[in-house]
């Protein structure tokens, strides 16, 4: 779970779009946790990316892998039991992940309070 705060965090911070979080465990046994994100243009979805990142090496966290950096139009971030996506709006409409892991209930995402997403 700690991770999970991380990422979502870490994503508030950078102000992602319509962050989600499914727990798949039952459908699949290479992670437990996916996480869609939305950047509103590809210098933000690259920014969110790094946020994500730096916020798992500052906690001690393992990335096994991040692509897509250089387009910036869908990073992924592999965090092991962890697959964050950052997408940009198109293209999370058109592969819509949400209705891949649709058996999987996303787990509601609490907005942060306005003082403490200023900070």
């Amino acid at each position: 779970m700690k991770l999970q705060r991380t990422v979502v965090t870490a994503l508030e911070d950078i102000k992602a779009r319509d962050i989600e979080v499914f727990n798949v465990q039952h459908l699949t046994t290479m992670f437990d946790r996916v996480v869609i994100a939305t950047g509103e243009s590809t210098r933000q979805v690259k920014a969110l990316g790094r946020s994500v990142h730096n916020a798992v090496k500052a906690i001690g966290g393992t990335i096994l892998s991040i692509e897509g950096e250089t387009s910036g139009e869908w990073v992924l971030v592999d965090l092991g039991d962890t697959v964050v996506h950052i997408m940009h709006p198109a293209i999370r409409r058109y592969y819509n992940l949400e209705e891949l892991w649709g058996q999987a209930k996303p787990r509601a995402v609490r907005k942060r309070a306005a003082s403490t997403a200023s900070k």
